[in-house]
């Protein structure tokens, strides 16, 4: 059942492999590649407990020796501290510039990991085998790495291209629901972005999927990595295209700042959330018309996802502080700050043609409303 995604990016091509039964499989995908039969595995304590022994056992069928660090799970992580920490450790390895370093974990431990790759001796190789469905559509593919700053969310990173991205979707039954649908935030998006027949096939396939239909998460899966793989050849480094991918990410990362990157908004569900106010700002502005934004607001609401502010718990800032946070964006451009807004469902597109005045009302109207 596996299926492969090239991504091809000349001497940084690579594939992405998505199907069950990956871990078990690892020894056998990884060790072509390897120059002496080792790795070392970062990760976290909740993938450590349920599937590490699983890798290991993968990695050894093909006779690759592997050690392992086990770093604290959770966004506190990716900070300078765990990345000094990571660093180090894989300098105590031994660690060679033509050894291969594993990312075994959600987005944080990516990249985190594949941070530490990038500047490890200016560069070692990385394998991604993505543990989440977040991970496994967005954070894992594109080469994206880094940090959080107090400043702000990925402020601190480098692009670094992995060698291999080994997406496991039996992993995914082992996710909470909840961790399971902040992935699914990042799945609406691409349909969202730029495939309306996409988003079709998740307002019917999205239960089934959720559920845990087999066939469906490859799918879902498999079309995502389709669609970032295809936008990250035109734009590798986000000078134009690429930046369609944070559709939802301006609003994202403004209240992932304000809510301290902690268990009070997941990554995924502040996409889904900033999806929402995206397609309505859209409308506001007369973009698209407004079954538009109903229409996202009703299909995240029916696989019980985080959809308006209201749904965030404990206070927000108000109105003119979380524009002060989306300041801090990655896309601000000679100090003007980049939307990606929509003509429609598949229609997204990048603009830094948004009054102020209009975004600030639309954050104080739905603030008013909590």
């Amino acid at each position: 059942m596996m299926e492969t995604v090239h991504v091809g990016l000349g001497d940084r091509a690579y594939d992405i492999h998505i199907g069950p039964g990956l871990l078990a499989q690892s020894g056998a995908l990884i060790g072509p590649m390897l120059g002496r039969k080792q790795v070392c595995v970062v990760t976290d304590e909740n993938v450590a407990k349920l599937h590490l022994e699983t890798l290991r056992a993968g990695l050894e069928a093909e006779g690759i020796a592997m050690q392992a660090m086990v770093l604290p799970a959770g966004e506190s992580t990716k900070c300078w501290h765990y990345l000094q920490e990571t660093v180090e450790w894989l300098l105590a390895q031994k660690v060679e510039r033509n050894d291969l370093v594993v990312a075994f974990g959600g987005g944080v431990i990516g990249d985190l990991t594949g941070f530490a790759a990038a500047v490890l001796r200016r560069g070692v190789g990385f394998v991604q085998i993505p543990t989440s469905l977040l991970a496994q559509v967005d954070s894992s593919v594109g080469g994206k790495t880094g940090i959080n700053s107090p400043a702000g969310k990925n402020l601190v990173g480098a692009f670094h291209q992995p060698k291999l991205v080994l997406a496991d979707v039996d992993v995914l039954g082992t996710m909470t629901p909840r961790d399971f649908l902040a992935g699914y935030g990042e799945v609406v998006k691409y349909g969202l972005l730029g495939d309306s027949a996409f988003f079709d096939w998740l307002e019917t396939q999205g239960p089934a999927l959720a559920r845990g239909d087999m066939t469906a998460r490859i799918a879902a899966v498999k079309r995502s990595c389709e669609m970032k793989a295809e936008i990250v050849m035109r734009d590798e480094t986000e000078q134009g295209d690429r930046a369609l991918l944070n559709l939802g990410h301006t609003f994202c990362h403004a209240l992932e700042a304000a809510t301290g990157y902690g268990d009070r908004l997941l990554h995924g569900e502040g996409v889904a959330v900033g999806c929402a106010l995206a397609f309505e700002l859209s409308a506001r502005l007369g973009l698209c018309s407004q079954e538009e934004p109903s229409r996202v607001r009703q299909h995240l609401s029916d696989m019980g996802m985080k959809v308006d502010l209201r749904d965030i718990e404990g206070d927000l800032p108000d109105a003119d502080a979380l524009l002060e946070l989306m300041g801090q964006d990655k896309k601000v451009v000679d100090g003007q700050l980049r939307f990606i807004l929509a003509c429609g469902i598949g229609q997204a597109f990048v603009t830094a043609d948004v009054p102020r005045d209009v975004v600030r009302d639309l954050l104080a109207e739905e603030l008013s409303r909590r």
